[in-house]
């Protein structure tokens, strides 16, 4: 057994999981730092009760905004894109054919909604397929942490 302590919980991850806590409320699930495809990773994706996608991207000052150079990359992988940032947060730096999310550790409001924007069947049945493994993976890793749960995601 490791007595390492855990890692500190990072501004992003505490937005994080605030938005996954507000999204709950409209029946949506959500995973962490999913990868759509090589060379991306969205911070939070949550999979609705009608099969729907939304990519979140956690924002938690003007610097890590300015410093995600990939966001675009994210809207051809969901059927709404949101930015969640907390209330300190300058929101007119967002770009705004986007949704926006206010969110702190504990919940989250959607201040504006996304606009959509449906996936492709065939992407859409590739990316359920990559939520319920990445789903699937996680929980293992946190049944079994002495296995890579991580190495084939």
């Amino acid at each position: 057994m490791s007595l390492e302590a855990p890692l500190p919980v990072m501004p992003g991850q505490r937005l994080a999981r605030g938005v996954a806590r507000g999204l709950r409320q409209f029946d949506f699930v959500s995973v962490e730092e999913m990868v759509p495809t090589p060379g991306l990773r969205v911070d939070l994706m949550a999979l609705g009760p009608k099969g729907e996608i939304w990519v979140i991207e956690c924002k938690s000052s003007r610097a890590d905004f300015r410093a995600d150079q990939k966001w675009q990359g994210y809207l051809e992988w969901c059927d709404r894109f949101f930015w969640a940032v907390d209330a300190d947060f300058p929101t007119e730096i967002l770009p705004q054919g986007s949704g926006l999310i206010m969110a702190d550790a504990y919940g989250a409001e959607i201040i504006r909604m996304a606009p959509p924007s449906p996936l492709a069947a065939a992407r859409r049945k590739v990316m359920l397929q990559k939520f319920a493994r990445h789903a699937a993976l996680r929980l293992q890793g946190f049944r079994d942490p002495g296995v890579s749960a991580f190495s084939s995601v």
